[in-house]
């Protein structure tokens, strides 16, 4: 049974396309990959993992997704916070510089001092997001470090001429002791020409090669290093992540393909057993199982569907028993409405009435009753069958003596929902049994069933 696909992430509304990436928990709760990995691959709604969504063809219409893969070609991007960051470095020295200089009485505006620290720090923002490219490309291994130390210190060295370069070309070039002032390392002040100084180009490179390395270069290289780190470190956290929920996926699998046999085995019995007293009981029993049958494939897959739903399956099953007992099978249900949407495991209610029929019902020879009920207080869904029959010779049904459906059945229930969820087995003071399970309540959302696949 195919999902529909949501087109919006439940945390920050970003529009998901479905051929895009994005994630989702066991209850269809959607994030973009952003969020996912802001939430560190649990649900922050319900607690449940998140897993990679199937990607799909795109429908007409959809909203483009955010993502980590999308915001990593965003070029401008490092280069808008480049020049963000310095512009505001820039102008913290010159506001420091400033108050340094005032109570001295040296005769320096504020705007020149700004243009100052401006031509000096400033150039250093086209270089940044080239030293960042460089750094996430070849990033620093210890098997290959002569190769690393070397491009970075040829980087080093590049970084410092463009730096000297495009600081030469302002006005602020280098200061000049002979007129008292600064000058550029392309305009002759005396004469009033452009002309190439090289001696100031070389004295502003000795003055700032380690300067520029150990000052700016190295830090922007750990930065980009601690950047794809991290990054790296959520994507290995994200993978383990979905090979854990892929896991469990398998897990659940193999306990649902316990309870299938085991009902169908169960089902046949019954009807063999009228073959050769009822054969027209026996032939609507048949007819019954096809269609249960029919709606088991329709649910092939689905690990979570509305409680609705399994009660339509579980109606099935007894209208067969009901064939076979007759009148000695009487069942009656009690459902608040509002449950009748909740999120119920498949194939949780069957096993617990298969249990109160053979082990209840069967030994009573009339008047036997099934009760079926569902409350729910907000937070946990309850469910409780109940029986008349002569009870349990134990006082409850656990561990390697369980059958094969109830042990199936916990199992489901604990890779489900972990602690957060009950079952309960116990004798009733007035004679029965009585099954209970408490498991959180969720509403389904939409019109589809929970795939788990």
């Amino acid at each position: 049974m195919q999902l529909d696909m949501k087109t919006r992430c439940e945390k920050c509304g970003v529009g998901l396309i479905a051929e895009g990436e994005a994630y989702i928990c066991s209850y269809e709760c959607t994030f973009c990959s952003q969020c996912a990995s802001d939430a560190q691959g649990a649900c922050p709604h319900c607690g449940g993992e998140l897993i990679r969504r199937p990607r799909r063809a795109a429908p007409a219409g959809a909203l483009p997704e955010r993502s980590s893969e999308t915001q990593r070609q965003r070029p401008w991007l490092i280069w808008l916070i480049s020049f963000g960051v310095w512009t505001l470095v820039s102008f913290a020295a010159g506001v420091s510089v400033y108050q340094l200089y005032r109570p001295m009485g040296e005769h320096f505006t504020f705007l020149n001092i700004l243009g100052l620290e401006l031509c000096q720090i400033l150039p250093y923002a086209p270089l940044t997001p080239f030293v960042f490219a460089l750094a996430t490309r070849y990033p620093f291994q210890r098997r290959r470090w002569f190769r690393d130390s070397s491009l970075y210190l040829a980087g080093g060295l590049l970084f410092s001429v463009a730096h000297v370069i495009m600081r030469g070309l302002s006005p602020y070039g280098v200061w000049s002791p002979k007129i008292h002032g600064w000058v550029s390392a392309i305009w002759n002040s005396q004469t009033h020409t452009f002309s190439i100084q090289w001696p100031v180009f070389q004295s502003l490179f000795w003055n700032n090669v380690v300067d520029d390395i150990t000052g700016t270069f190295l830090p922007i290289v750990l930065i980009a290093h601690a950047i794809s780190y991290y990054r790296k470190l959520r994507e290995r956290e994200r993978q383990t992540s979905q090979l854990e929920t892929q896991l469990t996926k398998a897990h659940l699998r193999a306990l649902k393909s316990q309870l299938q046999p085991h009902f169908l085995f169960n089902t046949m019995h019954s009807i063999s057993a009228l073959m050769l007293t009822d054969v027209a009981a026996a032939d609507r029993m048949m007819t019954r199982l096809s269609d249960l049958l029919r709606m088991s494939l329709e649910n092939d897959g689905v690990q979570v569907t509305r409680l609705s739903r399994e009660l339509e399956f579980v109606t099935g099953y007894l209208e067969i028993e009901k064939v076979r007992f007759g009148e000695r099978l009487d069942f009656t249900f009690d459902i608040a409405p509002e449950t009748l949407d909740a999120q119920v495991p498949h194939l949780l209610l069957q096993p617990l009435v298969e249990n109160a029929v053979r082990h209840g019902i069967s030994r009573l020879s009339a008047n036997g009753r099934l009760g079926i009920l569902a409350t729910h207080d907000g937070q946990k869904l309850h469910l409780v069958i109940n029986d008349n029959g002569p009870g349990l010779r134990n006082s409850s049904i656990s561990g390697p003596k369980a059958g094969v459906g109830l042990r199936a059945t916990r199992e489901r229930l604990q890779t489900l929902y972990g602690n957060d969820q009950s079952l309960d087995v116990r004798n009733l003071p007035e004679g029965g049994v009585e099954a209970s399970v408490r498991i959180p309540f969720h509403l389904m959302r939409d019109d589809y069933e929970r795939n788990s696949n």
